[in-house]
């Protein structure tokens, strides 16, 4: 039995190693914090939304970015210091421009299997994780943006996902909280929303269940490759180094990876881009009737909400290119509980607990799943702001790849009788 290290412990790497167990890897999981899904998989948007597919690699993006630069409220702010490492991405991110369409249609292909797989796998475990099917209603408040989002959809259903137009007042039939004024919206009824900490925390106990050994508390300081041996090098809680060996490893270490993958030889451009979100704890009955249970994104604003449950209501967005900084700014916060106030004043906003996580982003905003240089070397990483939507699928993707690599199919001998090493 091939062993198999997955480092991080946070959606993508316990989808990995769940999938990687399942194909009868003996899988050992390295996470430097305590329990799984304490980082970027903590407090995310919920959404499962194959219906935000639209890659960032657009000329308005970066206008947006340019425009809104020095305003601390903006929903997409980058800190005009320099960085190499900034730099190269942004020139990274606009070489990739023309491979908008492409890559749009592709990530829609890829969130409509993660969907199913992601499904299947709660059902198998008994995962409950305040899922609600109840669609995604993108909402526009100009014409502008609404036609913009008539060409996304065109996009969308190349790659298999149907959404329909909805007049201001079909949006108040879906979502009758909603307060204000729209010019319209696009509703994709197939999408839903969930609570990604409980479901990692679930699959990760289900994970356990199937041989998986979890390391917690372990902060990976090194990884090396030699041939068909990986060696991970840990330091624990008391300060104490060990090294462990395996037959090869999968990085899955969110925004640390550009890291990691520098000293295996390979180059996994990732910028850390911080996100925001609150969870507004719905503590009366007005303010539970109050609160939206169909998931919406607001187009202007760029934020998302997810109902969870019947006393909890996360809103999230917000992108900012300020490395690795984790700090929970104030005036970031704001604009978050404003727009609660103002879409749904029913509800109290006595009880709100900020949150900020870094979503690890590639310049084309797809994830890098596969091979590395070294034989033994696998990535599945960089999913940016959909690593929710798309985890379970890439997750199967790589189990895939490192079946292929390190367990071959056996071959025919005479007799018909098979050999080979599993």
């Amino acid at each position: 039995m091939k062993s198999i290290a997955v480092i991080g412990g946070g959606i993508t790497g316990v989808t990995t190693a769940y999938a990687l167990a399942k194909r009868g890897f003996a899988v050992t999981l390295v996470e430097k914090n305590r329990y799984a899904a304490m980082e970027t998989s903590f407090a995310n948007g919920g959404q499962l939304s194959a219906s935000n597919a639209e890659v960032w690699t657009h000329w308005s993006t970066l206008l947006k970015g340019l425009k809104w630069m020095l305003k601390s409220d903006a929903p997409l702010l980058v800190n005009p210091k320099p960085s190499w490492h900034k730099m190269a991405w942004f020139a990274e991110f606009i070489s990739n421009i023309p491979h908008y369409h492409r890559n749009t249609v592709e990530t829609t292909r890829l969130a409509i299997a993660a969907r199913q797989h992601l499904l299947a796998w709660a059902a198998d475990e008994g995962i409950a994780f305040d899922l609600k099917q109840k669609g995604i209603l993108h909402i526009y408040r100009d014409k502008a943006g609404f036609d913009h989002a008539g060409q996304v959809s065109r996009m969308l259903a190349e790659g298999g996902l149907q959404r329909r137009a909805v007049t201001p007042a079909e949006m108040r039939g879906i979502e009758p909280t909603l307060a204000g004024t729209y010019y319209g919206g696009y509703f994709t009824e197939s999408d839903a929303t969930g609570d990604i900490h409980k479901f990692t925390v679930g699959l990760a106990a289900a994970a356990e269940r199937r041989g998986v050994q979890m390391l917690y508390g372990q902060d990976v300081r090194t990884v090396t490759a030699q041939g068909a041996q990986a060696s991970v090098t840990v330091v624990d809680g008391s300060g104490e180094t060990s090294t462990l060996t395996f037959d090869g490893v999968v990085v899955c270490a969110g925004s640390a990876s550009r890291t990691l993958a520098a000293s295996l030889g390979d180059r996994v451009n990732i910028y850390p881009v911080k996100g925001y979100s609150i969870t507004v704890n719905l503590l009366d009955a007005q303010s539970q009737a109050s609160a939206p249970t169909v998931s919406l994104l607001d187009d202007a604003t760029k934020l998302v909400t997810s109902r969870l449950g019947d006393d909890r209501l996360r809103v999230a967005g917000t992108a900012e290119f300020n490395g690795f900084n984790k700090d929970i700014r104030a005036d970031r916060i704001q604009p978050l509980v404003d727009w609660v106030q103002q879409c749904f004043p029913g509800v109290s906003t006595r009880s709100v607990v900020p949150w900020a996580g870094l979503r690890p982003m590639m310049p084309n905003m797809l994830p890098r799943v596969g091979r590395g240089r070294q034989p033994c070397v696998f990535y599945n990483t960089g999913h940016g702001h959909l690593g929710w939507t798309l985890c379970a699928v890439t997750a199967d993707m790589v189990a895939d790849v490192v079946a292929q690599a390190l367990q071959p199919r056996p071959a025919m001998v005479p007799g018909g009788l098979a050999t080979g090493n599993a």
